[in-house]
């Protein structure tokens, strides 16, 4: 062979190739698939986003890196006005390709390497892994500032130092949202030790039992987004997953760094998606309708699961419900298959979820309102 991709070579296999199977199985169900296992929106894109796009469809020049002026306002009014953070300026706030793609290249973008160990939550989204990974930097798991500490004492010891922290809440694939005192934990720890903590915040307006806080709200950050960066996605909350588009917000010289080698690199929103993204931003009414669509649809997924005997855990905001049978979550996986339903196993998002499955509520109410009656399937 000619040529080797020595960063291909350092990832893991890509997990839902493991998942094709058991979707084989699902399919050959006599009323088909219920496809309840990846967390890719199924509902139409509203109308104002879909308009605001074509109007400014007509586009022939480079759109800057930066972003235009109005959709950095939009996005700081939208965090103001929905997230109580009140600390940002349009100079704390730039567009990116999505939120995976900032994931996925942030600790590049903050040239972080070999030296470095990243950390992420135990149960985990996997591209965390994967974007320390493309670093070349060590990945180590923490849930707590104090299990934080002993990671940073114990790399000190050999010559390392901690790059950054990822925080998740709603979690990706919990549902587990932290606490204002928890975050506030973070914060004070991570500026003690002058460590770059950012906070994957893409599920933050679907809270079903408690109401989730960003990192940079005044209760928990104080009135400065100093070494926090805040990571957001109009995927979910607005049906853009096709459009990839969100933000990076937070403190302003991280932002200024991360824009200069974003520049060089040619990482770049598209100017009608800016303008289709402003429009998302700047209404909140079919936000509120996604919500109780998905509302809806949690509340039929969770009391058909619960009588047919699993266990759910935290789950509390978010696209996801996070089950167990008490069991390998491949078992699981399997005897769902067998019934029409393809669902993640927990094994995905890391060895703590080696008995959950992840259920997401992006299907159709026709598909979902079907999914009690397969469970009761022998």
């Amino acid at each position: 062979m000619l040529f080797q991709n020595p960063a291909a070579h350092q990832l893991p296999d890509f997990p839902w190739d493991l998942l094709h199977p058991y979707g084989e199985i699902a399919r050959a169900h006599p009323d088909g698939i219920i496809d309840l296992s990846v967390g890719t929106p199924v509902d139409p894109t509203p109308d104002i986003i879909q308009a605001a796009l074509i109007q400014r469809s007509n586009a022939p020049g480079y759109p800057t890196t930066v972003g235009l002026p109005e959709f950095r306002e939009a996005a700081r009014a939208w965090f103001q006005r929905r997230l109580g953070v009140e600390s940002l300026s349009v100079d704390h706030i730039i567009p990116s390709v999505g939120s995976k793609e900032v994931v996925a290249w942030l600790p590049t973008l903050l040239g972080l390497s070999e030296n470095h160990i990243i950390i992420i939550p135990a149960t985990a989204y996997p591209t965390y892994d994967v974007g320390a990974r493309l670093a070349r930097c060590e990945v180590r798991t923490a849930d707590s500032p104090a299990e934080c500490e002993a990671i940073r004492l114990e790399a000190f010891a050999r010559g390392k130092t901690i790059g950054m922290v990822w925080l998740n809440s709603p979690s990706n694939p919990t549902g587990r949202v932290a606490s204002v005192n928890e975050l506030r934990a973070f914060v004070a720890w991570s500026r003690e030790h002058s460590i770059l903590l950012a906070s994957d915040e893409c599920y933050i307006e679907l809270g079903w039992d408690v109401q989730p806080f960003s990192i940079l709200h005044p209760d928990v950050a104080g009135d400065s987004a100093e070494g926090l960066l805040a990571i957001h996605s109009l995927s979910k909350r607005s049906n853009l997953a096709g459009y990839r588009v969100g933000l990076v917000a937070g403190d302003a010289t991280v932002v200024r760094s991360i824009l200069e080698v974003r520049k060089h690199a040619g990482m770049i929103v598209s100017t009608p998606v800016q303008y289709a993204a402003i429009a998302a931003f700047s209404d909140d009414h079919h936000v509120d309708e996604q919500k109780a669509r998905y509302r809806n649809r949690r509340e039929v997924a969770i009391a058909a699961l619960t009588q047919a005997g699993f266990d759910i855990s935290h789950s509390e905001a978010g696209l996801y419900i996070w089950a167990s049978r008490g069991e390998d979550c491949w078992d699981t996986v399997k005897w769902l298959s067998e019934r029409g339903v393809l669902v993640a196993p927990g094994a995905f998002y890391g060895a703590a979820g080696s008995q959950h499955v992840r259920i997401a509520l992006t299907t159709s109410d026709e598909r979902m309102n079907q999914f009690p009656a397969r469970l009761l399937e022998i």
